[in-house]
């Protein structure tokens, strides 16, 4: 029971996702720096309120209030948090992994840290070879088991 719930644990997909969760709460300190330093202030300048949650309410008469800052901030937040996400992380990525495939097309080493990739002449040589010895095992074993 402990050795399952340690290779759960261990497991790559849990260590990633326990990363991910921790640079994204530190990320989102970051966004929300960005926000309260130069996206409220903007604000609080064009519609005289101290942050997006304060500016553009509608009183209903029943006492209500909508909150048109506070979805236009939740916005704001969203496209900041995404475009950062894109231009930090994913545009990068893109580009490693486009330049290793022209790489690999081209017939070019691959790079210092990249594994070797076998072509599929040698792959199918692989696979010949662990057929061939598999049927031979097969054979070895059903001569000693008849003797």
């Amino acid at each position: 029971m402990l050795k399952g719930f340690r290779d759960f644990i261990t497991r790559g997909n849990v260590i990633d996702l326990a990363v991910a969760v921790v640079i994204g709460a530190a990320f989102t300190a970051v966004v929300n720096a960005v926000v309260t330093g130069l996206i409220n202030p903007v604000i609080s300048m064009f519609f005289e309120a101290d942050s997006l949650n304060e500016a553009m309410q509608v009183e209903l008469f029943g006492g209500s209030v909508l909150s048109f800052g506070l979805i236009l901030g939740a916005i704001i937040n969203f496209l900041v948090v995404a475009a950062v996400v894109y231009f930090v992380f994913v545009m990068p990525m893109n580009h490693v992994k486009q330049r290793a495939e022209e790489r690999i097309r081209s017939g070019q080493p691959p790079a210092a840290g990249d594994p070797p990739t076998p072509t599929e002449v040698e792959l199918l040589g692989q696979i010949r070879d662990l057929l061939a010895e598999q049927a031979g095992s097969a054979q070895t074993g059903g001569k000693h088991a008849g003797s």
